[in-house]
């Protein structure tokens, strides 16, 4: 597959951003026709649905590197998103416990459960909220 391109973009603030675009970006329009919410929390911060989904794998599989198998993403991705996730918020979302004989695991706090169930609400709502403007967009879009 070719690689993907990114192209740097100076803000008027002198910031540089570095838009990306992937191939898994590209797949997302091929999926079944859904609703997708991206919460902006600040300038910087954002959850949406890729870290939503790695809460629930955690949830379900106790492991951070399951989790991240289980969205074919990489161990160091998933940690990172994860320790993003718990800087992010007033506390952890992500408790861990390190490998070895006890073979480490890891587990949402309460708080991680409560910004999933929050964020699954709002996603839902939103969803109802837009479902007959999706459907006439749907018939507009043909095919």
């Amino acid at each position: 597959l070719p690689q993907a391109r990114s192209a740097s973009v100076v803000k008027a603030s002198g910031r540089v951003m570095f838009p990306i675009y992937s191939y898994n970006y590209i797949a997302m329009a091929t999926r079944a026709p859904a609703t997708q919410l991206r919460v902006i929390l600040r300038e910087g911060v954002a959850f949406g649905p890729g870290k939503a989904q790695l809460l629930e794998g955690i949830r379900a599989t106790g492991s951070i590197a399951a989790a991240g198998r289980g969205m074919k993403m990489s161990y160091s991705r998933a940690w990172g998103l994860v320790e993003a996730m718990n800087k992010e918020f007033r506390g952890p979302l992500v408790e861990s416990a390190k490998g070895g004989a006890a073979h480490g695991g890891a587990t949402l706090t309460t708080l991680g459960e409560r910004v999933l169930a929050c964020y699954r609400r709002m996603e839902a709502t939103a969803t109802r909220a837009v479902a007959a403007d999706l459907a006439e967009l749907r018939r507009s879009a043909g095919r």
